[in-house]
């Protein structure tokens, strides 16, 4: 097996599979995600291609199903030296996973906060941990705002699990869970970079991609458009990307050497800043302590 190791969630499509192709230039690629015969279809793709995979069936909306593949990944034994949070949801409609909980936020936050923390302790130091975000947690954010997105509206960890919001939000189905959650996925990024020195927590934002599976639930004529249409003029709009042009960036982001920890990176790889409210040390310590109580309510 290769001295490296990558961990991916969500890499049987868009943004995932495309960076999953990237990394195995580089190690070995762990490939974490719902779908087994997917997961099966990138392995074979990678070892085609003279690389080196492994599959782990894992549902980020169901804790079970999370704390199994980690340990499964721990098992595995390999040289692990860069994880990547990349697995994400838009649902335009109202969902729960098994435990009444919000699927957005299962899905988004609470799975990849698990999955990282029971993964940690048996990271090397210097390990790169990477959560892709998006910035329409900030209620600043131009492009966001003009959107339809009004920032992120967090009230608690317990309200979130009920799929509820600050109110006053978005109009747009599913937008307010979508912002609060990747804000909770930042926070959980700046938090731990001071929690965990020994590691590496970073954050990025890839832009927007209409190319991807993000909107999967959109209607047809929507999801064609943005995959033959809008994908295409990606790189001529500002803020905009393509699945290609993000898995390069992420790819260098996550192969990258240096000792940066807490960054949020845009879309061209470089430091940009989020919320005002986000980067409140005090409020980013506050949505990962309250994560860990909720979770706590919920048997091992």
């Amino acid at each position: 097996m290769n001295d490296k190791a990558y961990v991916i969630t969500g890499p049987t499509s868009g943004f995932g599979r495309l960076t999953a192709l990237e990394l195995a230039e580089h190690g070995t690629v762990v490939l974490v995600g719902r779908d087994a015969a997917k997961l099966d279809a990138v392995r074979e793709r990678v070892e085609g291609s003279g690389g080196e995979a492994v599959t782990v069936v894992c549902d980020l909306s169901d804790l079970t199903s999370v704390r199994r593949a980690a340990a499964q990944v721990i098992e595995l034994g390999l040289p692990i030296t860069g994880v990547l949070n990349n697995a994400g949801i838009f649902p335009n409609r109202p969902g729960t996973n098994a435990l009444g909980w919000d699927i957005a936020y299962a899905t988004n936050h609470i799975g990849p906060f698990v999955f990282t923390e029971t993964l940690v302790p048996h990271l090397e130091d210097g390990t790169q941990v990477v959560f892709v975000v998006s910035a329409v947690e900030d209620p600043e954010r131009r492009p966001a705002t003009m959107s339809g997105f009004r920032g992120a509206r967090y009230i608690s960890a317990e309200a979130s699990a009920r799929g509820e919001w600050e109110p006053g939000g978005s109009k747009l189905p599913g937008g307010d869970a979508y912002a609060t959650t990747k804000q909770c996925n930042l926070a959980t990024v700046l938090a731990f970079a001071r929690e965990t020195p020994r590691l590496r927590f970073n954050a990025i934002e890839p832009g927007f991609a209409p190319g991807t599976n993000l909107g999967r639930d959109a209607n047809l004529f929507l999801r064609l458009l943005s995959k033959y249409v809008l994908s295409a003029l990606a790189p001529l709009v500002k803020y905009w990307t393509n699945p290609g042009t993000a898995a390069r960036v992420i790819t260098r982001i996550l192969t990258d050497e240096s000792d940066a920890s807490g960054i949020y990176y845009d879309e061209k790889g470089r430091p940009m800043r989020g919320s005002a409210q986000v980067h409140d040390p005090a409020f980013n310590a506050r949505v990962v302590a309250e994560t860990r109580a909720l979770l706590a309510t919920v048997p091992a």
